[in-house]
């Protein structure tokens, strides 16, 4: 499953290949790489052989059509999931690529926790897979900004870099849309693992604000946005993010991230 047809294509794309491909060569050299789920040696920069790229679990119908919950049975026609069902999103739909297994999330953490940068090469190109869906036609279409889910400046300090932005940097090769730093985190909030979703949105509650630039982008296109994230869980954190971007002043906002937790 690729990207859709009517993705915007870089400029000098033919030269850009042949600098990157001279480029990925040399490293290779230097630094032999390979696959991070079965270590066999690989070339130009990969990180992810094909046999385990296509033994890892992506996303097919029938899904949740508001938070990309896999449903293991037969269903007609769209369907909310029981979790989804008597919920409001400030967001029209989450579009995960791929479904929860730990080999997939191994690499999310291998790239936020040890800070395997060269992952989210990897990871990015997962996440493409699911502007497959039509529904994503819109941001492709109206050159929608991708927002990256944001880190606290502290968190940023000690990990060094944002994984949202790196995965939507990767996006934004395979897409054409461009990224945008439109929200800010304004305080840092307690790690979520262990928490409720109850818990989640309390502790996320106004947690997020709209930079200078993301106010600018919205005067001259308030369309709509793509949020990216590497897992959505509950949809705690992108939710209340969407409800920042929608009171700033987007119409619309969609989520894509890389596995549904």
């Amino acid at each position: 499953m690729g990207v859709m047809s009517n993705a915007p294509v870089p400029e000098h794309s033919g030269w850009r290949k042949a600098f990157v491909g001279l480029l990925e060569g040399m490293l290779d050299g230097l630094y032999p790489p390979s696959c991070a789920v079965c270590g066999v040696s690989l070339k130009h920069g990969r990180a992810l052989c094909d046999a385990c790229d296509r033994d890892l679990p992506r996303l097919a119908a029938p899904f949740c059509q508001c938070c990309g919950e896999m449903f293991q049975g037969k269903i007609d026609g769209p369907f909310a999931c029981p979790n989804c069902h008597e919920l409001s999103y400030a967001f029209e739909f989450a579009r995960p690529a791929m479904v929860r297994d730990e080999r997939t999330l191994e690499l999310i953490h291998r790239l936020k926790y040890n800070r395997q940068i060269h992952l989210a090469r990897e990871l990015g190109r997962l996440a493409r897979e699911s502007f497959a869906d039509p529904r994503l036609a819109p941001a492709l279409e109206g050159s929608w900004p991708m927002v990256p889910v944001p880190l606290h400046r502290r968190r940023l300090q000690h990990r060094h870099f944002n994984q949202a932005w790196e995965i939507a940097r990767v996006l934004g090769g395979h897409t054409g849309l461009p990224v945008l730093t439109a929200l800010r985190r304004t305080r840092q909030t307690d790690t979520q693992t262990r928490l409720t979703r109850k818990q989640r949105m309390e502790n996320l509650r106004g947690a997020f604000a709209i930079t200078r630039q993301g106010r600018r982008w919205i005067e001259s296109s308030p369309d709509g946005v793509v949020l990216i994230d590497d897992v959505l869980t509950t949809g705690s954190t992108v939710n209340e993010c969407a409800k920042t971007l929608q009171r700033a002043g987007f119409r619309r906002v969609f989520v894509v991230t890389v596995m549904r937790g």
